[in-house]
């Protein structure tokens, strides 16, 4: 297993286990690399010290994870993307022109989901329209090792 520093080009940071390099360039590739914050794709491995096993210092650098965390963390996740799947409009790949719509009172006001670029997330924040990453679902069977 071989451990990586990970950023997505929303520069959320996160680390990533993959059996070797190799299977990391593959799923990378592929576009299964996600961030587990934005769900963006677009990641990219960042410069990491390497772990010298024995040291008592680099045991004590390493954080901790509250196991009971994070899956206090999944949960609370899950329960928003659920959420907004019943309560809100899926809107697709159009998502960026009504999100923009809503805004400026072209069209109806209501919640709304749907599938943007990181481009036109950017021009839409930059224009003060008010939108937020979709907490990404739980991997699907086919796309875990």
């Amino acid at each position: 297993m071989i451990k990586y520093a990970l950023r997505c080009d929303r520069t959320h940071e996160f680390e990533g286990w993959f059996g070797s390099s190799a299977d990391y360039d593959d799923q990378a590739a592929r576009g299964l690399v996600e961030c587990p914050v934005c769900g963006s794709t677009g990641v990219s491995k960042q410069i990491m010290a390497p772990a010298v096993a024995g040291t008592k210092a680099q045991r004590s650098a390493e954080p901790a994870v509250d196991p009971k965390m994070r899956e206090m963390m999944m949960t609370a996740m899950g329960e928003v993307r659920r959420h907004v799947e019943e309560n809100f409009d899926y809107v697709g790949d159009a998502f960026a022109k009504e999100a923009r719509a809503i805004h400026e009172g072209k069209s109806e006001e209501r919640g709304i989901y749907g599938e943007a670029s990181p481009s036109e997330v950017k021009a839409l924040v930059e224009d003060g329209v008010k939108v937020a990453p979709l907490p990404p679902g739980p991997p699907k069977k086919t796309d875990v090792n």
